[in-house]
């Protein structure tokens, strides 16, 4: 497992700095979205937001082949990925010291187009990572779907960590104070699925989407 490089780790409130690879796995399979940072070719800097999967070493995204971003990304131009969980509020006894928990990190590198051979494993390795099981209940997809989807691959590299996981750090006179403090853990569920309007009748709702709100 390759650690951050020493020139990418934060330098504002370096104590909440990791070099947990594992850590960052974690943050990685919980984190559905992320923003590519790149410049275009006019020189216009663009930040994308995209559903991204880890598989092993690398970050997989998927998009459009007539993408112009995936497509500039494709050219292997330096990129940087962002990702964030919020985790929970941290209440301190004073609106200073308040903040939140969370997870932050930033992936940098370029990223390679997967081959053909890899494209479809690729997008059932993304399909099921959002959905477990979703992959054997529909169609395997068309060639022609295959054919206009770009899958790129972002090695995990060069990347810096940060983890704020902490309790609220109040002042003596604050703490000897009247004030609540605390943490608010925050706790993401997915509500009951609704049905397509176009549904046919009498589809029940598939184990994989019925396992997502249990």
């Amino acid at each position: 497992m390759t650690p951050p490089s020493a020139s990418r780790r934060p330098t504002r409130l370096a104590e909440k700095s990791s070099t947990d690879r594992a850590a960052l796995d974690a943050l990685l399979d919980a984190g559905v979205v992320g923003h590519f940072g790149l410049v275009t070719e006019d020189g216009t800097p663009v930040v994308i937001p995209t559903a991204i999967v880890r598989d092993g070493d690398r970050v997989l995204a998927h998009g459009s082949t007539g993408s112009r971003w995936m497509r500039r990304l494709a050219q292997g131009v330096p990129t940087a990925l962002a990702v964030t969980t919020y985790d929970g509020l941290v209440v301190a006894r004073s609106a200073f010291e308040s903040s939140l928990r969370y997870r932050s990190a930033v992936v940098f590198g370029a990223c390679v187009v997967l081959p053909d051979t890899e494209k479809e494993h690729a997008l059932d390795l993304v399909t099921d990572a959002l959905i477990p099981g979703r992959v054997a209940e529909v169609r395997r997809p068309t060639k022609a779907e295959l054919a206009a989807t770009l899958v790129l691959a972002l090695p995990l590299d060069d990347w810096s960590l940060k983890v704020s996981a902490g309790w609220p750090d109040d002042e003596p006179d604050d703490i000897a104070g009247p004030a609540w403090a605390g943490v608010v853990p925050l706790r993401q569920t997915y509500d009951d699925p609704l049905p397509a309007p176009d549904l046919a009748p009498g589809i029940g709702v598939p184990p994989s989407v019925a396992a997502l709100g249990r």
